[in-house]
Order: C-alpha cells, then structure tokens, then sequence
C-alpha cells in the first residue's frame, strides 16, 4: 500500500514575461517545475467601454503559437491582471473590467492552461462580484481551475500594532477566503495559496489553514536569511511552516527578485527540507502515502469475504499482532494462576499434603486451555495465540473460525505446514457454530475505525455462547469517540463523488474511512460508545444514543466529524487510533469521517451539541446524527436510507 516519497514540486513567479521561452529554459536550468507568467503584459491596459486605448489594433498578448499545447498545460499558470477591478463602485471600470476578465480567462482557455491565479487582498463584500463571475466560470464546462493568493498575515496588522490609542481589530485574511469559497459554493476547483510574510501567525491560525484546500505556499525571497556560507535558508518557525504542510503535498512558488547567488539555491533549499521532513517519516506515514485524504467507505466483512491483498494488508501491520500476543499471553498466565490456586485450593480440602517445587507444580497442574480464534482470516491471530502460548509453557488447542471459504484454504495449508495438531479449522460463521467444547479465551479482531462499526459488538454476542462463565473476551472493551473538523478538502472530494442511483445526498449521510491530513481540528476529541466482551447482560441491547457538547475556540467552517476508537485487549495491554494515545507505528485502522450536508459557520464560544445514534435491527445496524446548536440541522440517514452496515 505504501507509496515512494513524493517529489518537491517548486515553481517561479515572473512578474514581467519579455520571451516566455528564456524565462521557462531559466526555470528549468534552476530545477523549477512550472513557472507564474501574467497573462497580459502588467503595462497593458484593456479598455472596452472607453480610454485611449478602446480602438487600439493588434493583439493584446502573446500568441499560442510560442508553446506547445502540451507545454501551455504543464508548465504555466497564468496571472490575472493586477488591474482588473470588477467590483469598482465605478459602472465603467466595473464594466471594462469584466470584459477585460472574461477575455484573459477564456484566452487562459484556449491555450490549454489548467491553473489561473488572482490575488485577494480584502473581505467578500468588496469581492461579491468577482466571486460570481468565478463561480459562472467553475459552473461551465471548463477545466480550468483557479488559485487564490491570500496572505497568511493582514498586511494592515504590522501598521495597526503601533496603534495604542485605542483598540483596533484587523480581520484575519482566513476570513477573507472563507467568504470568498462559500460564494464559490466550496467547489473543488478552487484551491487557496497561502502568502508567507516574515511575521508568521499563530499556531492556532495555521492550524486553521491545515483545514483547507491549500495547493501551494509563494515564498518571497525576502523572507530567505542568508547562512554563514551565503546560502539562502528560512528561520526554524517558517522551517516549522514548511513541514507542516508537506503532508498536504503541496507546491511551493518563489516570488521576488533573486537575493541570493543561483535562482537554484531556492529550490535546492526547500528540496533539502522536503526530503528531511520525508526521511523523519514513521511506518504510518510510510505505509500511507498516496492515500491522505482519500475517501473510501468502510469494509464489510461480516458481509462480503476479504480478499487476499486486503488481508495482506492488515497482516503487514508490525504493532496489532504484536499486541494481541502479549494480550493472549496475559491472559493464558491468569487462566494458568486461577487453575493452580483452584488445585491449590482442592488439595487443602482434602488435607493433601503433597509438596512440589513451584515449576513443577505449574506444569503438573497445567491443564488444557481452549483458544478459539473468531474471525480467524489467514491466521495471523492463530499464529499469534501459539506463539503466546508456547512463551507462557502453556497446553492449548485452538479453534480457528472463520466463515471465508477462501481464507479456509490458506488455514487448512498452515494447519499442514506451521500449526499442527494443536489447531482444529472451522469454516462457518461464529454467530452459527455450534461448539463441542467451552473456550478459556475468545480472540478476535472484528473491530473497524469506529470500533464497533465492522460489527464485533453483534459478531460476540453470539460467540460468547461458547465461551466459559469465568472465559476471557479479547479485545475486553473498545471505545469509540468523535470530534468536530473542519475540511474542506474532504467536502470538496464527497460533493465530487455524486451517484445518480443513490441521489445527492447519499455521499453526506455515508461515514467514509479517510487517513486525514488536510483537517482542523475545532475540540478536542470525546469519547461515545463503549461495549464490553463478554456481555453477560440478561437482554442484549446494542443500539445506543448520546449527546456531546464542544466550545469552538476561534471563527471556523464545520464540515462533519471525524471519528476514532480504543480497546483494551486484555489488562494493561491497549491498542488505541485516538490522536493523543495513538499506537505508535500500527497501520490497520485510518480515522472514520462522519459528514454534515452543508458546511456550518462557527464563530469563536459557540457551543456545537452533536446527536448520535447507533441503531440496530436483526438485518442491519446504522448510525445517524445531527445538530442540535449552533444551529439545528435535519437528521442524517434516517432509518438508514443511504448507508447501513448488513448482518448477513
């Protein structure tokens, strides 16, 4: 599944074009991808309505005929005219600005260029027309897409920290993008570039901009320090910045003159952090390159057998079956203490003064444990519950049962060739096998990215009817938990994935599995459900309902919530996907994302009351949930209609 390190894409930014050929071959010779070039010549005024220019002959750019198309496609973004003003309070302005956009876009699209860039420099109210015109754009059968350059700083905010006389509020530039994708309706061709400035904002700013759709960061070259050998390097915060966001996969794009001996050195600087950044990477993040923020509904495997590259997967996980074993072996050594203390404690009845040395006494009184392995797949847990065993000097036979006929073979094979007689292979469902003999110890690993979202809670309550009175349940207890986020990107990708057999509104009332990257997290994660093995309850009721409260702490959009769970296998031994006690290095499980039909504004101390619902009938279990505060919004899934989770 893991993917080689994604190479460090960087462009240049020309602020003038005097031959587009010398500019790309520069580019090129300085290791830079792709270059920002103006579509119009900066000095080049349009005028359609009135001026000097209105009847001036010849063309107002550069031909096609200077690029292959191929070549207009990879290597160029185009840059509107800084000149271009189509909210000016001023009707023929506004006017000959419209005209001269429309012109330079769909020249942009006939010579095949894929990415035009604007800048936004203020709030949506002075930005409402162009927004619109935009939107027209994206909402035609055009591919172009549009990057918009906004600074991660207010350029007033320098200028108004001088300022004591009174108190002065200088609006995010966040809040400008905000506005600005909204009207855009939050469309997926409309990524944001964020421009670095010297002074960089706080953490929770930047934490905020983790959350959207970010494709590029333009460094001006005056942010560069000079290093003692005259390199050009970035301090340790913007150094901070830039592996931040190298798991988004972003571009970078200089900008500015060339302070430094070699346009190269740029390039070659930010190469050396991205390869850094890459080199530090841990077995997830190895193992899950190529797939960050990419969406996939959750696996079904009560329903639908796994097939063998997904069970090669799982099987590649170096922490889980690590764990599981040292679970199975705790649990063998307390089955193994009760039974002696148990023998221990007949002999005194019946006034046996028999004494032998500890060891031996142990293995004289060792008796047999049952293992039976439920949902045994190829065997990895089979593996791990002999290898246990064989640690704690412990007499076992272990049942493995698994319901894949597929997955069979490959058991039977291992029986043959790894297991031996030790292991008896039962092809049927747990919930229907009828058991000759009582398990000591249940193992099995039915949990999903929810915890009980693949079904375990039902899959174990008809597997415990096998499982001795004074049996041990691995996992014992999981626990699900959710939290608030904000990601466009992830709202971007569902509204993309439109199914006309299911509707609109099926993609928004499906949880997804996601390995988030592109995600801000508004609070703290909360825990939800929590089921128990075995579960020795006199009626089985596994539907559940609850209600969590969480303080936004600054101005955000909420697009869903995204979902993690725990579990404790046995005693002290856990496995846990929840962000602050993640298990270091294990790659079976990415986080669930429950989604929200429409994105919601949130202002900072407003209160957000989430309604979750675990529902269950004796042919499918589904999840439904809603808001309650800031603002109420309709239940999501009801009774099911766009995602359920079959029995059988």
């Amino acid at each position: 599944m893991a993917g080689p390190p994604r190479q460090m894409i960087c462009g240049l930014d020309y602020g003038t074009v005097p031959d587009i050929n010398t500019c790309l071959r520069a580019a090129y010779d300085a290791n830079y991808v792709f270059i920002m070039t103006p579509m119009v010549h900066p000095q080049y005024v349009q005028e359609f309505i009135s001026g000097v220019a209105k009847n001036r002959e010849g063309a107002f750019t550069r031909p096609d005929l200077m690029l292959k198309s191929s070549d207009w496609n990879r290597l160029i973004i185009g840059k509107l005219s800084p000149s271009i003003n189509v909210d000016s309070p001023i009707p023929h302005i506004r006017a000959n600005s419209e005209a001269s956009l429309s012109q330079e876009l769909s020249f942009a699209a006939h010579l095949g260029i894929m990415t035009v860039t604007f800048k936004l420099n203020s709030c949506l109210s002075q930005n409402m027309n162009l927004a619109r015109i935009i939107y027209d754009k994206m909402m035609s059968p055009s591919t172009l897409k549009f990057l918009v350059q906004v600074p991660m700083e207010n350029p007033l905010k320098e200028c108004l920290s001088h300022r004591t006389d009174e108190e002065v509020s200088c609006e995010s530039p966040w809040e400008w993008w905000n506005g600005f994708r909204n009207a855009c309706d939050t469309d997926r061709k409309l990524r944001v570039a964020l421009v670095v400035s010297s002074d960089l904002p706080d953490e929770a700013e930047i934490n905020r901009w983790i959350g959207e759709p970010v494709r590029a960061l333009i460094l001006p070259t005056t942010i560069f320090l000079n290093n003692k050998k005259g390199f050009p390097v970035l301090s340790k915060a913007h150094q901070n910045l830039i592996q931040r966001f190298c798991g988004l996969n972003v571009r970078f794009i200089i900008t500015g003159a060339n302070r430094a001996d070699k346009l190269a050195f740029y390039q070659n600087y930010l190469d050396h952090l991205w390869k850094r950044e890459y080199a530090a990477d841990g077995p997830l993040e190895r193992f899950c390159r190529g797939y960050e923020d990419y969406l996939q509904v959750p696996l079904q495997p009560l329903k639908d057998n796994l097939d063998s590259s997904t069970y090669e997967v799982f099987e590649g996980d170096p922490v889980k079956y690590t764990e599981y074993q040292k679970a199975i072996f705790q649990a063998i050594v307390h089955k193994m203490k009760s039974s002696n203390r148990d023998t221990s404690q007949s002999q005194n009845d019946n006034c046996t003064d028999l004494v032998v040395a500890s060891d031996e006494y142990s293995i004289r009184n060792n008796k047999e444990l049952i293992i039976t392995v439920v949902g045994a797949g190829r065997g990895p847990l089979v593996r791990a519950a002999l290898q246990a065993a064989d640690l704690a000097k412990a007499r076992v036979r272990v049942y493995a049962v698994e319901k894949n006929p597929n997955a069979i073979v490959t058991l039977h094979a291992l029986k043959t060739d790894v297991f031996g007689p030790r292991v008896t292979i039962v092809a049927c469902d747990m919930r229907d096998w009828k058991s000759p003999e009582m398990a000591d110890i249940l193992v099995s690993e039915l949990l999903g990215s929810f915890g009980d979202n693949e079904l375990s809670p039902e899959c174990l309550d008809g597997a415990q009817n096998f499982l001795k009175d004074d049996g041990i349940s691995i996992p014992q207890r999981y626990t699900s938990y959710i939290a608030p986020v904000q990601s466009a990107k992830l709202y971007q990708g569902l509204k993309a994935f439109y199914d006309k057999e299911k509707g609109p509104l099926a993609n928004f009332e499906t949880p997804h599995v996601v390995y988030l990257q592109s995600k801000y997290d508004i609070a703290p994660v909360q825990p939800l459900f929590t089921f128990s093995h075995p579960n020795r309850d006199l009626i089985i009721d596994n539907s559940r309902y609850d209600v969590r409260t969480f303080m936004v702490q600054q101005n955000c959009m909420l697009h869903g919530f995204s979902g993690y769970f725990d579990a404790v296998l046995f005693d002290n031994v856990t496995l846990s996907i929840v962000p602050d006690s993640h298990s270091k290095g294990m790659l079976s499980w990415f986080p669930i994302f429950f989604p929200i039909r429409e994105p919601i504004q949130l202002k900072a101390g407003d209160e957000i009351k989430v309604h979750f619902w675990r529902r269950c009938t004796s042919k499918n279990v589904w999840y439904e949930w809603t808001l309650s505060k800031p603002v109420p919004v309709a239940i999501h899934n009801p009774n099911g209609r766009s995602s359920t989770i079959e029995l059988f």
